[in-house]
């Protein structure tokens, strides 16, 4: 037993012994160092990886948009599946819309219009979060009887869907 914490000391002295000094010294950023929102890599956050890989499994156009769904998810408190799951619900991921609408959200029936998919990704999460959860609709099936009425499977479909995406327990209820 001695010979090991006196082999243990030894070590721990030579270790200690051979480290060179530590200086520490000033490094100035420079205007490179700005990090740009086009440059971020979604190694990340794994929702946005795991959405993009899901759309693109579905040859989605909305693949290329993942990170905007997580980052407009979290700006308005929401399950980043959420939105997502409804565009596959309403029109399989984007690919059955009317053309040039970038309404993959079934909106008025798909007449109403939207300028790009970022836009729309952004608006429907902001009018979801404000005229639906904000005003006493938390869970999927309130959403479902003031988005799709009357339909009584949409709210199942959208689920279904969220599971898909990513298999963390579907418990919308903000």
């Amino acid at each position: 037993m001695i010979k090991t914490i006196t082999y243990i000391l030894f070590v721990m002295v030579l270790c200690f012994a051979s480290a060179g000094g530590v200086y520490a010294q000033d490094i100035e950023a420079g205007a490179s160092a700005a990090i740009n929102y086009s440059e971020v890599s979604d190694n990340f956050d794994y929702r946005v990886t795991n959405l993009r890989k899901f759309l693109i499994k579905y040859n989605s156009p909305l693949s290329d948009y993942a990170q905007d769904f997580v980052v407009y998810a979290d700006i308005y408190g929401l399950d980043y599946r959420i939105i997502p799951a409804i565009t596959g619900v309403e029109s399989t991921f984007g690919k059955r819309i009317p053309v040039n609408s970038y309404n993959a959200y079934g909106w008025a029936n798909g007449e109403y219009r939207f300028t790009s998919w970022e836009d729309s990704i952004e608006h429907v999460s902001m009018t979801l979060k404000t005229k639906y959860i904000e005003r006493g609709a938390p869970t999927i099936a309130q959403i479902a009887r003031r988005y799709a009425p009357p339909s009584s499977t949409w709210g199942s479909k959208v689920k279904f869907f969220m599971r898909k995406i990513d298999s963390l327990p579907v418990s919308y209820d903000i």
